[in-house]
């Protein structure tokens, strides 16, 4: 194989038409697809094929990319690509699915003969558009070569968490990321709320732990987009991240932890969904702590 892939990405969203651009911009033939299809027209500019069914999509595919919202949503689209898929293809699993849902992708991907890579990503809307995002891998060495320059398009950094995909140890470790920027966003927010209901200026929060141990990069990015104003386009959406702790805490019961400030950040997100800020970024969590939608 050469360095270029034919590669099929399926789920259009803020990190999957991220990727999509990342792969047309590194040379690789791209082929999109998306439920909403508007969403994923705009690839055409870079040179994408947008297909009008995922088994379009996979038709002569090297390499099929899911980024979906979650496992049994890319299980679904993957049975509707069945038609086009051919027997070797490399399906590089992107969508964050919780542990429970890896083995029936798996299952799936046996069935048809597909080399299964568990491919959850680090990083939102920025990173991804920049192709610099860090991807956590699990996949069979003798075939790594097929979806390395895929990885190398979308990703700054390649970490690889084993050889057998089926086990999940790419998505584990997502998750195991994912709770501790749950749980930094959760923090942001409320450092912010509790601020501004105390009359304490964030600034002085800010100068005060500024180079200290106690000094984030992510604390100030997140608490900005809150006052500033910058909570769309979303960076990760608040539906999304709610979405991804719930898989958290399954996580943590199923293996007899509890996780109660996952268990709280779900909440929290849920709250600042039901208020109208779904779509919104994460950060938009902040306004969960306040009985009504604000907009100060």
């Amino acid at each position: 194989m050469t360095d270029t892939r034919t590669v099929s990405v399926l789920g259009t969203g803020i990190m999957g038409a991220a990727m999509a651009r990342s792969l047309a911009r590194a040379g690789h033939t791209v082929r999109a697809w998306n439920r909403t299809r508007d969403k994923a027209e705009p690839l055409t500019a870079d040179g994408a094929y947008v297909a009008d069914t995922p088994a379009d999509a996979v038709r002569g595919a090297d390499v099929v990319l899911t980024m979906l919202y979650d496992g049994p949503a890319a299980l679904d689209v993957m049975r509707e690509a069945a038609p086009g898929l051919r027997p070797g293809v490399a399906w590089v699993q992107s969508t964050t699915a919780g542990v429970e849902a890896i083995g029936a992708l798996a299952d799936f991907a046996r069935e048809r003969e597909l080399v299964f890579f568990d491919a959850p990503v680090l990083g939102t809307r920025q990173p991804a558009e920049a192709g610099q995002l860090t991807v956590l891998a699990a996949g069979p060495q003798d075939a790594r070569d097929a979806v390395t320059p895929v990885f190398d398009a979308v990703g700054a950094r390649t970490v690889w968490t084993g050889e057998d995909g089926a086990a999940g140890s790419a998505t584990r470790l997502k998750l195991v990321a994912n709770s501790w920027v749950l749980a930094a966003t959760a923090a942001t927010g409320e450092v912010l709320a509790l601020s501004q209901v105390l009359g304490v200026d964030p600034q002085t929060f800010f100068d005060l732990i500024e180079g200290g141990p106690l000094d984030m990069g992510y604390l100030r990015a997140k608490a900005g987009l809150v006052l500033d104003d910058r909570l769309t386009p979303a960076q990760f959406a608040v539906a999304t991240a709610a979405k991804d702790a719930r898989l958290i805490v399954q996580a943590g019961e199923r293996n007899g932890v509890r996780l109660d400030v996952a268990a709280a950040s779900a909440e929290r997100l849920e709250r600042a969904a039901a208020q109208g800020h779904g779509d919104e970024d994460m950060a938009a969590a902040y306004f969960a702590s306040f009985d009504e939608k604000r907009e100060d």
